[in-house]
């Protein structure tokens, strides 16, 4: 069965897209880890950094995210839709590597990432699960001024079981993602070739295991009491 052009059109736009989160999954990453102190004031400094930022710049960057999870979803239910509807998958570059776990299951692992992104907003950036623990309401000191305290709120979090368990299961998840979504953007595009693309696979899985190290290590370091508030 032929591919039309807007079929290849829709997995280019869903391999960009995905790999701008993973741009902004590295940001966030080096962002969060200031809690360990490499920053002066921790991730209360740089958490009161992004938002001194103009309201117009942050509003900006937000809805520009929005958008991007919304395409890459999108076009993620619809090539799914083509692909068990009998339409081959369609990259720049065959591939005869064999279908794995993570491959196969791209669209569940990224459903459950999209259910975890509105826990997560709904937790650390609006704040509305255990308020009693939100940044804006307990403030502390920061070079002359009053804060909120972030790293309270995040390290009251993953003093909980089973918030930590849902991070670390959602770490896992993006690993799973990550994995396959990496090294099947530069096939997509047409970057590899099949001596190129067993590196591409190694590497790719690398880059998603440092983040899933990265991230996990955050809520396992304070539920083992090794990070404190």
């Amino acid at each position: 069965m032929q591919l039309t052009s807007s079929s290849i059109g829709r997995k280019i736009l869903m391999a960009i897209t995905g790999q701008a989160m993973v741009l902004f999954v590295v940001v966030h990453l080096l962002g969060n880890s200031s809690i360990f102190g490499w920053l002066n004031g921790g991730i209360n400094a740089y958490a009161e950094h992004l938002h001194s930022l103009p309201l117009p710049i942050i509003i900006g960057v937000r809805l520009i995210l929005l958008a991007i999870v919304c395409v890459h979803i999108w076009f993620g239910i619809q090539l799914t839709i083509e692909n068990r509807g009998g339409r081959p998958q369609q990259y720049a570059v065959k591939s005869t590597q064999k279908a794995t776990f993570a491959s196969e299951n791209m669209i569940w692992t990224g459903s459950l990432l999209a259910i975890f992104i509105v826990y997560h907003l709904l937790q650390f950036t609006f704040q509305v699960i255990n308020p009693e623990t939100a940044a804006l309401k307990n403030l502390v000191p920061l070079h002359s001024e009053m804060v909120p305290n972030v790293q309270g709120m995040v390290v009251a979090a993953f003093k909980n079981f089973f918030v930590s368990f849902i991070y670390v299961g959602a770490m896992v998840t993006l690993f799973l993602h990550l994995s396959h979504g990496i090294q099947s953007f530069f096939q997509t595009m047409g970057w590899s070739n099949d001596k190129s693309q067993p590196l591409i696979i190694r590497l790719g899985t690398l880059v998603a295991l440092g983040l899933f190290l990265g991230y996990v290590t955050i809520p396992l370091t304070i539920f083992a009491g090794i990070l404190k508030g």
